[in-house]
């Protein structure tokens, strides 16, 4: 929101400064994002030509000789060289001097020689000056500027803008009149209230109005009046420098009114050309595949959710957001339709992100404009329009308002203390709250506020503690420190927290980097992992592929891993730790912790691996390296290893002979990992080595409570780690995790891991047999272990896998 110093006064009587007005905006909620002071026109001043010579050296050249007051150059004219064809003697404009920046050219002036003959600074363009783009000749300003005096001050350049940084719940600054009053209110001036408009009507609008809407909340009110006889032309020098000041191009004066309002008085208005207008105007929702030509140039296709104003030709405006280029006012106008009306924020947010014009009438109706000021507003800019353009007012016509119900808030003056720690006394708050324009009634702690009419983001007790609070000044809040409690906090963060930070470094340490994918995807991508459910399906989908809730972290996973790989990233590994949707209840979003591995990008880690021999290159990323980063994602979180468990088989979307399920007994899910099947990559038209896994961080069970809150200490053992080999035959169809767990169990104490290094099947072994090699890690505890200490493990470990797996010692 931006305006300009004088624009703000106004409205607002004060002796502040610039400096003190911006800290009061921001004091009081209003944040003051830039401030431009146009120091950059303060150098130039106003000059008279007193001769203009040919230049010897240049046919459209002229040596000038300036005269730029008595306080420069010691009252001295100045020698100057210029080109622009409209220089001569007598004329008065602006000049730049040596050291002067000139914001057009984007240089700094120095004297310098053109052709032989020196020159002392230049006379200015308007385009120099970036005033406007005519460069055609240098400015010439009447007879009566006075000559070396401010020439920014006398066209008006001398005015800073301000711009504030405006939270959407403060409709009512989006007008400078509303800034104004919050400044007032705040004790920095004096609010002026302009007098409303008395206008001499004669006759009726003979246009006519209905509003045709199944819900009424659409459209409101609707005010509309026919202003005969006027003269449309360029708006005055002091708007059009107004607006030029906050970013608009200013057009005529018809339209020029309509934009002054909106930022004036925070009310967007429409002007028609009532010539241009064939029968009744009429406010309709728009049939599927209508059409308008929009005042900036482009055409838009509707339907039904739109809301439209029409006529007999059709679509004349797309109701508060953007007029038709159709029916706009020229210089040809003579009779105008001035247009007020209410419309519905949500629809107006909805249509113009859907249609994707973002104009400064949205911006204000979809946060929700004054609906007691659009009689008044009306009046305000045909008041405007006869200023201007003169002509007579009709009568106006108001369709569908209703009036406004104010709401009522119970307010204790006692919960400004309860709630911001200030000590404000009953008289303050009720002064700050009626100066801000709620009406206080009832007396003692308890009264009853009305919220007026510009303050739709006031709803309660809270709302109203605030507006005394920013008002009284948040600066006042005394800083305390915490209370010291004198004892050990407990968990601040909640276990699925704990976890969920706990995945994302484990994963991290395995060398996997971590992404951030959308939460919606494609439908067709949902389907596939499971999802596309009615009840996942986004209501207002900001793009058509994404229209539905993900069921699983895997589809955003591989797209953005095949992206790499189409710029030249072919072996990625990336994890998420995000949210998942099964349904559309809170008990249907899971806490997932989800990973793929592409290309060789598996984790080769120390020790005999017998997946780790390859025949030149890197080996391909398998359903081995999914299920150890999904066990290292469990083992993190501090889940019991001992009784985890995997079953063969995954979801559709694995392998089904790559793949498995991690559970925790027979029915609690960990997650699942695997190789991708070739549907679902070919589906996604993903193509490679390419493996994952997903882990339910919602899942796993609560740890143990312990009995103290205190971590015990660190115990590191004083004796080394032994490792012994052992390989079994067993039947081809014993899986390695069976000769793991039954070695494991053999004594938990001493045993600490189990690795599976050589997979081997061969005629020697016999048919339907294979060898599986183990590594057992052995931790000694009390005391370093003999040999008979070792056999008997042996024995322990032999006769535990023999009678699981029925599996024996190979010799």
């Amino acid at each position: 929101m931006k305006f300009t110093l004088s624009w703000l006064k106004d409205h607002l009587e004060t002796d502040a400064t610039l400096d003190q007005i911006c800290e009061r905006l921001t004091a009081i909620g209003l944040e003051v994002e830039d401030v431009d002071d146009k120091a950059a026109y303060k150098p130039f001043v106003i000059a008279k030509i007193l001769t203009a010579e040919q230049h010897p050296e240049a046919d459209r050249l002229r040596v000038l000789s300036v005269d730029a007051g008595p306080n420069v150059n010691g009252g001295k004219p100045l020698q100057i060289v210029c080109g622009a064809p409209n220089a001569r003697a007598g004329l008065i404009g602006a000049l730049a001097r040596p050291g002067d920046y000139v914001p057009g050219l984007d240089v700094t002036l120095g004297v310098g020689k053109i052709r032989g003959v020196e020159s002392h600074g230049m006379m200015c363009s308007e385009k120099e000056l970036n005033m406007s783009d005519e460069h055609n000749g240098i400015i010439d300003l009447p007879e009566n500027a006075l000559v070396g005096t401010s020439f920014a001050a006398y066209a008006g350049l001398d005015d800073p803008i301000i711009e504030i940084n405006l939270t959407p719940n403060r409709p009512d600054c989006t007008s400078i009149y509303g800034i104004a009053r919050d400044l007032a209110a705040s004790g920095l001036g004096t609010l002026k209230v302009p007098a409303a408009p008395a206008l001499k009507l004669e006759g009726e609008t003979t246009v006519g109005l209905t509003i045709d809407l199944d819900d009424e909340k659409l459209c409101p009110g609707f005010g509309l009046r026919l202003v005969r006889g006027v003269k449309n032309g360029p708006s005055p020098a002091w708007m059009q420098t107004r607006l030029k000041a906050i970013g608009l191009r200013p057009i005529n004066a018809l339209v020029d009114v309509t934009n002054y309002m909106t930022f004036d008085q925070g009310r967007p208005m429409h002007v028609f050309d009532a010539a241009k207008v064939k029968g009744d105007l009429t406010v309709r929702r728009a049939t599927e595949g209508e059409t308008v030509l929009a005042l900036d140039t482009r055409e838009y296709k509707l339907g039904p959710n739109n809301v439209v104003i029409a006529d007999d030709n059709g679509v004349e405006s797309i109701g508060g957001i953007v007029g038709g280029e159709h029916s706009g006012c020229d210089e040809n106008t003579v009779d105008v339709l001035i247009e007020s009306a209410l419309w519905d924020p949500i629809n107006i947010a909805k249509s113009g992100r859907t249609l994707g014009i973002i104009t400064d009438a949205r911006y204000r109706f979809e946060r929700g404009v004054d609906p007691e000021y659009m009689v008044p507003g009306l009046d305000r800019t045909t008041q405007l329009v006869l200023d201007l353009c003169g002509g007579t007012p009709a009568k106006e016509k108001i369709v569908g308002y209703k009036g406004f119900e104010a709401k009522t808030v119970d307010f204790p003056f006692s919960e400004v203390k309860r709630l911001t720690g200030l000590e404000v006394s009953t008289d303050e708050s009720r002064e700050i709250l009626t100066r801000l324009g709620f009406t206080v009634e009832g007396s003692g702690e308890t009264v009853s506020v009305k919220i007026p009419s510009w303050r739709p983001d006031v709803d309660g007790k809270a709302d109203l503690v605030e507006e005394v609070m920013r008002i009284h000044g948040v600066d006042n809040i005394k800083p305390e420190p915490l209370e010291n409690l004198g004892t050990v906090n407990g968990k601040i963060l909640t276990t699925l927290q704990i976890r969920t930070r706990t995945a994302k470094r484990a994963l991290a340490s395995r060398g996997m980097l971590e992404a951030v994918t959308w939460s919606f995807i494609p439908e067709d991508q949902a389907r596939l992992f499971g999802g596309g459910s009615a009840a996942l399906k986004l209501a207002n989908p900001i793009a058509a592929d994404m229209s539905d809730m993900r069921p699983s972290l895997l589809p955003g996973l591989l797209t953005a891993a095949q992206r790499n790989a189409d710029k030249g990233y072919g072996d990625v590994a990336i994890f998420e730790v995000s949210g998942t949707y099964e349904n559309d209840t809170p008990e249907g979003q899971r806490r997932v912790a989800g990973g793929i591995r592409r290309g060789t990008a598996s984790i080769n880690g120390a020790g005999r691996m017998w997946s780790n021999a390859t025949k030149g290159g890197g080996k391909p990323v398998d359903v081995y390296d999914a299920k150890a980063d999904a066990l290292a994602v469990i083992e993190a979180c501090g889940l019991p290893m001992g009784n985890v468990q995997i079953e063969q088989g995954g979801p559709s979307w694995y392998h089904p002979g790559r793949s498995g399920t991690i559970k925790m007994g027979p029915k609690v899910i960990l997650g699942t990992f695997g190789e991708f099947h070739p549907k679902t990559l070919a589906a996604l038209d993903v193509s490679g080595a390419l493996a994952g896994f997903e882990i339910y961080l919602d899942a796993m069970p609560e740890p143990k409570k312990k009995a103290t809150r205190t971590k015990p200490g660190l115990e590191l053992s004083p004796f080394q780690v032994v490792k012994r080999d052992f390989a079994f035959v067993v039947g081809s169809e014993v899986e390695a995790g069976a000769i793991v767990k039954a070695a494991t169990s053999a004594d938990r104490k001493l045993i600490t891991g189990v690795n599976v290094f050589d997979v081997f099947e061969g005629a020697s072994l016999g048919e339907g047999k294979k060898s599986i090699a183990i590594e057992v890690l052995i931790q000694p505890v009390d005391k370093t272990l003999t040999d008979e200490d070792f056999e008997a493990l042996t024995g322990k470990i032999v006769a535990n896998v023999e009678k699981t797996t029925g599996g024996v010692l190979r010799a």
